[in-house]
């Protein structure tokens, strides 16, 4: 019996210090640095290194930003993070919830804003007092990324050239999920193929089995790892620039 309830309270224990680890790695912030880039119209760029090409300088009303460590070699293309100044007299409680387009390195930043997001961290009427500073101390966590009335689209990057490379570039990841594989469907082979990740978001394949296409993705988040199929083929005429949906919603 004394060994029975002694078991007893030791799971109790622990499954209390499990509950207390997943409730703080889901609301604590990450202390950082920020700054920002140039922009002539303070969106993002369209040549970023995720490959988002208009997306990525337009996606969350221009509030994006270029990350260092937390590109993850592109896994991180997409995620939504909440960023917030820690200077009270220049910085807004809330911050700005950006979304990563870019690569990009600063002075021991782990975030190169918009100057659109960048402003977001100011209060009201001291926006240019933060932009003299340049450089600010900053603390930041992952959130969900919220994209109403979209799905999960792919698109046919504008490099393919039909019918014999076909590259893919994801966009409108909801949740906190990355993608991390993909692969599509060889009807002669009955098997599935992976594609390469050649940069950022961008998948590619070369000779790319012809007629409709079949996809899937591999998509890691907090409910784990998972393959989700694609409810809607890549047509079998498809054209670089194209962008089709998925009719996938990712939470």
């Amino acid at each position: 019996m004394g060994f029975a309830l002694k078991n007893q309270v030791f799971l109790l224990c622990v499954m209390v210090l499990l509950l207390a680890v997943l409730c703080y790695s889901e609301d604590t912030f990450t202390r950082s640095r920020a700054t920002y880039y140039g922009s002539p119209d303070c969106y993002g760029t369209p040549s970023g290194a995720c490959g988002f090409r208009e997306f990525g300088r337009t996606v969350n009303d221009g509030s994006v930003a270029g990350v260092s460590r937390l590109f993850r070699n592109g896994t991180g293309c997409g995620a939504c993070y909440q960023v917030r100044c820690t200077t009270p007299q220049y910085c807004a409680d809330e911050g700005v919830n950006i979304v990563v387009t870019d690569y990009g390195e600063g002075d021991k930043t782990d975030f190169i804003l918009s100057p659109r997001a960048y402003a977001k961290l100011a209060r009201p009427n001291v926006v240019s007092q933060l932009f003299s500073y340049g450089v600010v101390d900053i603390e930041y966590r992952r959130i969900s990324c919220k994209y109403s009335g979209y799905n999960l689209m792919f698109k046919v990057d504008e490099n393919s050239n039909y019918p014999s490379y076909l590259a893919i570039v994801l966009m409108y990841v909801a949740g906190k999920n990355d993608i991390t594989a993909v692969e599509l469907w060889q009807e002669d082979f009955q098997q599935w193929m992976a594609m390469r990740r050649a940069y950022g978001a961008v998948w590619d394949l070369a000779n790319p089995p012809s007629g409709p296409i079949k996809l899937r993705f591999q998509v890691s988040g907090s409910s784990g790892i998972k393959w989700v199929k694609s409810k809607n083929d890549l047509p079998g005429d498809w054209k670089a620039g194209a962008a089709y949906d998925s009719y996938i919603q990712l939470t």
